[in-house]
């Protein structure tokens, strides 16, 4: 899934070495069969939402922001205290033992190369094999009397749990969609209620997304926003610099708007938005906005090369636009694999050839 999580993992699956104690959110250890179980809180320090933090906006999302996979003992739990399941993307274990604070349980994390749940179920690293081989490696067996095991609702595609208990005798228990729930859900006797089991994608679930997505596009941007500045500096009749002052503010401006647009109004907006592909959704957003710039612009729609440059950027706000809402796709509740598929076949080269026209207009409208 595209605009979302990944990461490195501390550990190897080949190896399958146990969890180290050094790691920074570790609190302490427990006996265990074969060595000591690194002890969790869950009460998260200002380090661990730093951290979070820190990855919510990309800053080193990709290479630090993951925990050795492995067995995690969460409080001071015992032979009978439950097994939860998680993936090792700090984040997805942070919220879990912070959903559970004054409880005594297992963590058992795996090794899914630091990507969240949902994300790592689609590509596999939340799987069967990984999950029995976590199972054996910790020697659950000999610290739980019990043969049951909690999953996060959204890790069930990647996990068959026919095979886990044919394999490793546990039992596989889907848990509720949100690790805020998993209190609740223990409390019921392992019972689920129907919201629980619900996903929904409410505007604060999106606009969490936003941080991310600006950074990576604020990236190139870098590079763009230079190049826009020396082609307003060409042609017309003032010369380079006062071209530059005047026409690159707005080619800059309408850049940003671009940005606005696709990577902030479109997925705040998601829902009363047009159509079912990304991409409609962008375009429903990017016209409107190149319309109203244009005409902020007060520019001279009666010559040509007012025509052009307007055009040029009707262009390319659109296709800018359309190209950023794409990237949501892999974060949102209600996208497939196929539509995705599906979507990128028809819609890359349309927003290819819109950006490339758009491009060639604005060159043409500096020498008109």
């Amino acid at each position: 899934m595209a605009s979302l999580a990944a990461g490195a993992a501390s550990g190897s699956k080949t190896e399958l070495n146990p969890p180290r104690l050094d790691q920074a959110f570790v609190t302490g250890s427990v006996a265990g069969p074969s060595g000591r179980i690194p002890q969790v809180s869950s009460t998260l320090t200002w380090c661990d939402r730093w951290g979070s933090l820190k990855a919510r906006w990309g800053v080193g999302r990709m290479l630090h922001y993951a925990v050795d996979p492995g067995l995690y003992a969460l409080g001071s739990p015992d032979d009978g205290s439950p097994v939860l399941v998680t993936a090792n993307y700090k984040m997805s274990c942070d919220c879990l033992r912070e959903s559970l604070p004054g409880r005594d349980a297992w963590l058992l994390v795996l090794d899914t190369e630091g990507i969240n749940v949902w994300c790592a179920a689609g590509k596999g690293t939340f799987g069967t094999e990984e999950l029995v081989l976590r199972i054996t490696a910790s020697g659950l067996k000999e610290i739980v009397k019990h043969r049951d095991l909690i999953l996060p609702q959204l890790g069930a595609p990647g996990v068959s749990a026919h095979l886990v208990k044919k394999q490793s005798g546990f039992k596989v228990h889907y848990g509720p969609i949100l690790a805020r729930d998993a209190a609740a859900y223990l409390d019921a006797g392992l019972r689920a209620t129907e919201e629980m089991r619900r996903k929904t994608f409410p505007v604060q679930e999106r606009a969490v997304l936003i941080p991310i997505e600006l950074v990576a596009t604020l990236k190139p941007a870098v590079i763009i926003i230079p190049i826009l500045l020396l082609i307003s500096g060409l042609g017309g009749e003032r010369g380079f610099l006062p071209n530059m002052a005047q026409d690159g503010i707005s080619s800059v401006l309408a850049f940003l708007c671009a940005i606005l647009s696709g990577a902030v109004l479109t997925p705040l907006l998601l829902p009363y938005l047009p159509g079912r592909a990304f991409t409609t959704k962008g375009i429903a957003v990017g016209v409107p906005i190149a319309i109203a710039l244009i005409y902020a612009w007060g520019g001279d729609l009666h010559s040509w090369r007012g025509v052009l440059f307007g055009g040029a950027w009707l262009l390319l706000i659109t296709a800018f636009s359309a190209y950023l809402a794409m990237n949501f796709t892999g974060a949102s509740t209600y996208t497939s694999l196929s539509g995705v598929r599906w979507e990128m076949r028809w819609a890359l080269p349309l927003e290819i050839g819109a950006g490339l026209s758009g491009f060639a207009a604005l060159l043409v409208s500096r020498f008109l």
